[in-house]
């Protein structure tokens, strides 16, 4: 197969699009798109000031390098999840990949920050760990973009795993979920910092040619707790079908957004507060990340408490914050 662009041997096989591109051109069109994506969405400006979520994997450092390219200059922040030899190899990549650039990054130890990582948090409440991983990153990614003077969080998040989410989501109706599942979600509280997903419209394997033909050089391996979750049995099945019927993630995506969601967040309008114990943006009293913490810290008493004042430590160029 040759490139669409200059008739060259192609690189990658773009089906849902029925076209290939060649490395140079391949990235010049992996990075159209999301410029594109951005755009459509506005997602952000150049004046924006952007902090990007990155774990070390290829979704967020490729969001990393692609936003650098594009003329951004976004900071990254990196929690380490006390994830044993993972989270050090996770952070480590990261801090590689920041210095091999110039770029500033902001790292958050969780253990260090709370008193537990997230094998012990998942132990105190008797959970699975992805319930207090997936909290404790969505409110930590929050505070320190709002405590640090950023107007927008970026995350890696991509079509696989949009599709996925959003195919949970229709089989258990959680219609809760399914309100907020979108590719930019406002700040719709003085607290509350802008989210988005420049990635949300590029495919896994899209995202993967990307990073090989940049040679970014990401931790390969999936979390040790990711063995056995729903979220790969539903990416298993909509590669079955992906294989049969070439850009069906992108329609399954696509209709919901445009047809179903406006619907669900018209509905799903709720009164947004300040949690009393630290003052974080929650529809209840107390937010979902304290009473966590509390419930957790009955079990396994730590000396630091979670309304301590959260200090990432900087990485990389000093830049004000």
């Amino acid at each position: 197969m040759k490139c669409q662009k200059c008739g060259q041997k192609a690189s990658v096989d773009l089906r849902r699009h029925n076209t290939a591109f060649c490395a140079v051109h391949y990235l010049e069109f992996f990075e159209r798109q999301v410029q594109r994506t951005i755009e459509r969405w506005r997602m952000f400006t150049p004046q924006d000031r952007i902090l990007v979520a990155v774990s070390g994997g290829k979704d967020s450092l490729t969001l990393w390098e692609v936003l650098l390219r594009l003329g951004y200059r976004p900071t990254g922040l990196h929690i380490h999840l006390g994830i044993g030899a993972y989270s050090d190899l996770s952070q480590a990549k990261t801090e590689a990949f920041a210095r091999s650039r110039g770029l500033s990054l902001l790292v958050v130890n969780l253990e260090e920050a709370y008193g537990l990582g997230v094998p012990q948090l998942a132990k105190a409440l008797r959970r699975v760990p992805c319930s207090g991983c997936g909290l404790s990153k969505r409110y930590i990614t929050n505070r320190v973009a709002l405590e640090n003077g950023f107007t927008v969080v970026a995350t890696g998040h991509n079509l696989d795993d949009e599709a996925a989410t959003l195919l949970g989501n229709l089989l258990h109706w959680q219609t809760d979920a399914l309100a907020r599942q979108s590719p930019v979600l406002e700040a719709d509280h003085p607290r509350l910092v802008k989210r988005v997903k420049p990635l949300f419209l590029m495919t896994e394997k899209e995202t993967v040619s990307y990073a090989l033909l940049r040679r970014i050089d990401y931790i390969p391996d999936e979390c040790p707790y990711a063995q056995g979750a729903r979220s790969l049995l539903y990416k298993d099945a909509l590669n079955q079908i992906e294989l049969h019927s070439p850009g069906s993630k992108q329609q399954l995506v696509a209709g919901f957004l445009e047809r179903l969601r406006p619907l669900l967040a018209q509905a799903d309008r709720q009164t947004v507060g300040e949690c009393q114990r630290c003052g974080q943006p929650t529809t209840g009293v107390v937010c979902a990340f304290c009473r966590m913490w509390d419930q957790a810290l009955k079990r396994i008493p730590v000396t630091v408490r979670p309304s301590d004042t959260l200090s990432p430590q900087a990485v990389g160029p000093s830049q004000a914050l």
